[in-house]
Protein backbone atom coordinates (compact mmCIF):
# COMPACT_ATOMS: atom_id res chain seq x y z
CA UNK A 1 0.00 0.00 0.00
CA UNK A 2 1.04 3.57 -0.70
CA UNK A 3 -0.10 6.84 1.70
CA UNK A 4 -1.33 9.32 -0.46
CA UNK A 5 2.25 10.95 -0.71
CA UNK A 6 3.85 8.18 -2.25
CA UNK A 7 4.92 6.53 0.84
CA UNK A 8 4.79 2.99 1.57
CA UNK A 9 2.43 2.01 4.11
CA UNK A 10 2.26 -1.10 6.00
CA UNK A 11 -0.02 -1.89 8.87
CA UNK A 12 0.92 -0.73 12.66
CA UNK A 13 2.55 -2.47 15.35
CA UNK A 14 0.66 -4.84 17.29
CA UNK A 15 -1.12 -4.04 20.65
CA UNK A 16 -3.01 -5.15 23.70
CA UNK A 17 -3.79 -8.59 24.02
CA UNK A 18 -2.68 -8.93 20.04
CA UNK A 19 0.82 -7.70 20.73
CA UNK A 20 1.04 -10.12 23.96
CA UNK A 21 -0.03 -13.30 21.41
CA UNK A 22 2.88 -12.18 19.20
CA UNK A 23 5.27 -11.85 21.89
CA UNK A 24 4.46 -15.62 22.90
CA UNK A 25 7.44 -17.05 20.88
CA UNK A 26 10.17 -14.55 23.27
CA UNK A 27 8.78 -16.33 26.14
CA UNK A 28 9.24 -19.95 24.79
CA UNK A 29 12.72 -19.01 23.26
CA UNK A 30 14.06 -17.95 27.28
CA UNK A 31 12.56 -20.87 28.57
CA UNK A 32 14.57 -23.14 26.79
CA UNK A 33 12.32 -23.96 23.60
CA UNK A 34 13.57 -22.40 20.89
CA UNK A 35 14.37 -25.74 19.04
CA UNK A 36 10.10 -26.37 18.76
CA UNK A 37 10.51 -23.47 16.31
CA UNK A 38 13.57 -25.19 13.78
CA UNK A 39 15.18 -22.69 11.65
CA UNK A 40 12.04 -21.27 10.74
CA UNK A 41 11.92 -18.64 13.81
CA UNK A 42 15.20 -16.97 15.40
CA UNK A 43 15.08 -14.66 18.49
CA UNK A 44 17.08 -11.61 18.07
CA UNK A 45 18.10 -9.68 20.49
CA UNK A 46 18.82 -5.65 20.39
CA UNK A 47 19.71 -2.40 22.05
CA UNK A 48 17.35 0.28 22.15
CA UNK A 49 18.60 3.19 20.42
CA UNK A 50 17.63 5.56 23.45
CA UNK A 51 17.04 3.59 26.38
CA UNK A 52 20.34 1.18 25.58
CA UNK A 53 18.34 -1.66 27.13
CA UNK A 54 18.89 -5.08 25.95
CA UNK A 55 15.46 -6.34 24.04
CA UNK A 56 14.59 -9.21 22.25
CA UNK A 57 12.37 -10.11 19.68
CA UNK A 58 11.40 -13.41 17.51
CA UNK A 59 11.44 -13.14 13.77
CA UNK A 60 10.27 -15.65 10.99
CA UNK A 61 13.38 -16.71 8.84
CA UNK A 62 12.43 -15.80 5.21
CA UNK A 63 16.22 -17.69 3.80
CA UNK A 64 19.48 -18.66 5.30
CA UNK A 65 22.47 -19.90 3.54
CA UNK A 66 22.47 -24.13 3.57
CA UNK A 67 25.79 -23.60 5.81
CA UNK A 68 24.24 -22.14 8.49
CA UNK A 69 26.25 -18.58 8.50
CA UNK A 70 23.21 -16.36 7.08
CA UNK A 71 19.78 -15.80 7.90
CA UNK A 72 17.16 -13.01 6.25
CA UNK A 73 14.49 -12.00 7.77
CA UNK A 74 11.73 -9.10 6.85
CA UNK A 75 10.54 -6.19 8.54
CA UNK A 76 6.71 -6.34 7.87
CA UNK A 77 5.84 -3.78 9.92
CA UNK A 78 8.19 -1.39 7.87
CA UNK A 79 11.25 0.47 8.77
CA UNK A 80 9.84 2.04 11.56
CA UNK A 81 9.76 -1.10 13.74
CA UNK A 82 12.04 -0.68 16.68
CA UNK A 83 14.11 -3.94 16.15
CA UNK A 84 15.37 -2.77 12.66
CA UNK A 85 15.71 1.15 13.97
CA UNK A 86 18.06 -0.30 16.83
CA UNK A 87 20.00 -2.42 14.29
CA UNK A 88 19.96 0.17 12.38
CA UNK A 89 21.97 1.90 15.09
CA UNK A 90 24.13 -0.70 16.40
CA UNK A 91 24.24 -3.69 13.55
CA UNK A 92 26.36 -6.31 15.52
CA UNK A 93 24.34 -8.35 17.53
CA UNK A 94 23.51 -11.91 18.54
CA UNK A 95 20.67 -14.27 17.19
CA UNK A 96 19.29 -17.81 18.53
CA UNK A 97 17.81 -20.65 15.73
CA UNK A 98 17.21 -23.40 17.91
CA UNK A 99 19.45 -23.63 21.35
CA UNK A 100 22.37 -22.23 19.49
CA UNK A 101 23.65 -18.23 19.49
CA UNK A 102 25.30 -16.79 16.60
CA UNK A 103 27.28 -13.02 16.22
CA UNK A 104 25.56 -11.76 13.81
CA UNK A 105 26.19 -8.54 11.38
CA UNK A 106 23.12 -7.35 10.07
CA UNK A 107 23.19 -5.87 6.34
CA UNK A 108 20.46 -4.09 4.92
CA UNK A 109 19.37 -5.39 1.20
CA UNK A 110 17.83 -3.09 -1.20
CA UNK A 111 14.37 -3.25 -2.37
CA UNK A 112 15.25 -5.47 -5.30
CA UNK A 113 17.26 -8.07 -3.42
CA UNK A 114 14.19 -8.24 -1.01
CA UNK A 115 11.90 -8.73 -3.84
CA UNK A 116 13.57 -11.66 -5.22
CA UNK A 117 13.60 -13.52 -1.93
CA UNK A 118 10.40 -12.89 -1.05
CA UNK A 119 9.33 -13.92 -4.63
CA UNK A 120 11.20 -17.13 -3.89
CA UNK A 121 9.73 -17.46 -0.25
CA UNK A 122 6.21 -16.90 -1.79
CA UNK A 123 6.80 -19.79 -4.27
CA UNK A 124 7.70 -22.46 -1.26
CA UNK A 125 5.16 -20.79 0.86
CA UNK A 126 2.01 -20.03 -0.27
CA UNK A 127 -0.48 -20.19 2.43
CA UNK A 128 1.78 -18.14 5.07
CA UNK A 129 2.69 -15.56 2.19
CA UNK A 130 -1.19 -14.74 1.47
CA UNK A 131 -1.68 -14.78 5.36
CA UNK A 132 1.38 -12.40 5.44
CA UNK A 133 -0.21 -9.97 2.92
CA UNK A 134 -3.21 -9.95 5.22
CA UNK A 135 -2.02 -9.25 8.37
CA UNK A 136 0.66 -6.67 7.14
CA UNK A 137 -2.33 -5.21 4.95
CA UNK A 138 0.01 -5.59 1.74
CA UNK A 139 -1.70 -5.55 -1.14
CA UNK A 140 -0.97 -8.93 -3.26
CA UNK A 141 -3.21 -11.17 -6.14
CA UNK A 142 -1.40 -14.25 -5.70
CA UNK A 143 0.74 -13.20 -8.83
CA UNK A 144 4.63 -13.50 -8.41
CA UNK A 145 5.06 -10.11 -9.42
CA UNK A 146 2.60 -8.79 -6.63
CA UNK A 147 4.49 -10.14 -4.18
CA UNK A 148 7.87 -8.56 -5.28
CA UNK A 149 5.81 -5.17 -5.65
CA UNK A 150 4.75 -5.67 -2.33
CA UNK A 151 8.25 -6.89 -0.99
CA UNK A 152 9.76 -3.61 -2.02
CA UNK A 153 8.38 -1.72 0.67
CA UNK A 154 9.68 -4.33 3.09
CA UNK A 155 13.12 -4.02 4.45
CA UNK A 156 14.68 -7.14 4.51
CA UNK A 157 18.05 -7.33 6.80
CA UNK A 158 20.49 -10.22 6.32
CA UNK A 159 22.18 -11.28 9.51
CA UNK A 160 25.71 -12.61 9.10
CA UNK A 161 27.91 -14.72 11.26
CA UNK A 162 31.63 -14.82 10.61
CA UNK A 163 32.57 -17.66 8.47
CA UNK A 164 34.26 -20.62 9.91
CA UNK A 165 37.28 -22.18 8.32
CA UNK A 166 36.05 -24.27 5.97
CA UNK A 167 32.84 -22.78 5.32
CA UNK A 168 31.98 -23.24 1.44
CA UNK A 169 32.59 -19.04 0.26
CA UNK A 170 29.24 -17.97 -1.54
CA UNK A 171 27.38 -21.19 -1.78
CA UNK A 172 23.55 -21.59 -1.98
CA UNK A 173 20.66 -20.64 -0.15
CA UNK A 174 18.90 -23.78 1.97
CA UNK A 175 15.69 -21.22 1.43
CA UNK A 176 13.38 -23.29 3.31
CA UNK A 177 12.80 -20.77 6.19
Amino acid sequence: MVDHDGTPQVSRPLTGWRRALARLPVHLFRAGLGPVFGRRLLLLEHVGRVSGRRRQVVLEVVAHDSCGSSWTVASGFGPGSQWYRNLRREPHTVIQVGRRRHPVTARFLSPDEGADIMARYESRHPVVSHVLGVFTALPTDGSEESFREAARSIPFVRLDAPRRPGDQEEGGTAEDG
